[in-house]
């Protein structure tokens, strides 16, 4: 099943539908089902958006709007008495159960943003995926998972903080996310609670999906190697590690990729 999400891997990454890329990946989970339904649904509610859009152009009514239509209008919050389960990062039971985690959530808030022509990204805030939604020069953050709340600047940077430490600069932390990145964090989150609940079978299929759908993700290349060696898939975990070699140029990171490769050259 992971040939259906190939063509993920080779699109550039603007051309990528955040939504419809999510409800791909979540369909390797959901052997025969029809997506159908669940697009019209995400249609249906670009639909809802629109008519109530209206001429809105700052960030804050935007966002005003994204949280009436989106957590008011369709009951789309963070599942906070369950937030580790693994369905609030499967894109079709987030919209069966209108709760999600930070990062699908925010990437239904980004999707529905951008069908209806505004501007959204998700950042790349630590443990805990927001949205700016807004034209540069009037942009807000956004929290889609705390109902959409404005995040004031006072908010953020004492986020950060708590992640990072009193020291920690915010600039690369709220760096708007690729689309690429975003599905690879949603990923992310899969594969390490697979880990943690000790189903190593499964985390092993998502880093397989990460690298598919993000070819050039060095990190991803890594996992997938260091658990296909732990499964005593020795020449896959090679594989893996000559792909990661291939798309990595900083001197160090080669050098500890290669001593890696020279170590399973003798087994």
């Amino acid at each position: 099943m992971i040939d259906s999400i190939v063509h993920l891997g080779l699109l550039d990454d603007e051309e990528i539908d955040l939504d419809l890329a999510a409800l791909e990946l979540s369909a390797l989970d959901h052997e025969g089902i029809d997506l159908t339904p669940y697009v019209a649904r995400l249609e249906e509610i670009e639909d809802r958006l629109h008519e109530a859009a209206g001429g809105t152009d700052s960030g804050a009514e935007q966002a005003a709007i994204l949280a009436h239509v989106l957590a008011e209008g369709y009951g789309f919050t963070g599942d906070k008495a369950t937030y580790d389960a693994p369905l609030n990062a499967d894109m079709i039971r987030v919209l069966d159960r209108r709760q999600g985690l930070p990062v699908s959530l925010s990437i239904l808030y980004v999707a529905m943003a951008r069908r209806i022509g505004w501007s959204a990204d998700a950042l790349n805030t630590p443990g805990h995926v927001l949205v700016r939604i807004g034209p540069p020069d009037a942009s807000v953050v956004i929290d889609p998972f705390h109902d959409g709340k404005v995040i004031t600047p006072a908010a953020l940077l004492n986020l950060l903080h708590r992640s990072l430490g009193p020291d920690a600069g915010d600039q690369l932390h709220v760096a708007p996310m690729t689309n690429r990145l975003v599905l690879v964090r949603l990923l992310l989150n899969q594969a390490s609670r697979a880990e943690q609940a000790g189903d190593t079978g499964r985390a092993l299929s998502i880093y397989e999906r990460m690298v598919e759908v993000a070819p050039s993700n060095g990190q991803g290349w890594w996992d997938l190697a260091r658990l296909q060696l732990g499964a005593g898939r020795t020449e896959d975990a090679r594989i893996s590690l000559s792909a990661m070699l291939e798309i990595t140029r900083d001197s160090d990171s080669r050098a500890h990729i290669s001593a890696a490769l020279e170590a399973l050259a003798g087994r």
